[in-house]
């Protein structure tokens, strides 16, 4: 899904909730730091999964996205850059 200059890997832009399901490459990446500050810019909440949470912890990775959802569409958030907007 394009969001401006990136493409997320889910999202729901009703909510400005985005979803990034990542590898161990991603640990600790400087250019993924940038861009969730970017998105947290516009107002975006960003969640990242490893792969093996998704792969073996996927009733836990459901119950944080529907916490998160849940937040959202009540306008509570949990990114500080998105309650500053």
């Amino acid at each position: 899904m394009p969001v401006g200059p990136y493409i997320a890997d889910f999202a729901c832009l009703e909510l400005k909730l985005i979803v990034e399901v990542d590898g161990g490459h991603h640990s600790e990446n400087k250019k993924d730091i940038e861009r969730t500050k970017y998105l947290n810019g516009l107002g975006y909440e960003v969640l990242r999964f490893w792969n093996n949470d998704v792969e073996n912890n996927l009733d836990g990775v459901v119950s944080t996205l529907t916490l998160a959802l849940s937040q959202r569409e009540r306008g509570l958030t949990t990114s500080p850059s998105a309650k500053e907007l």
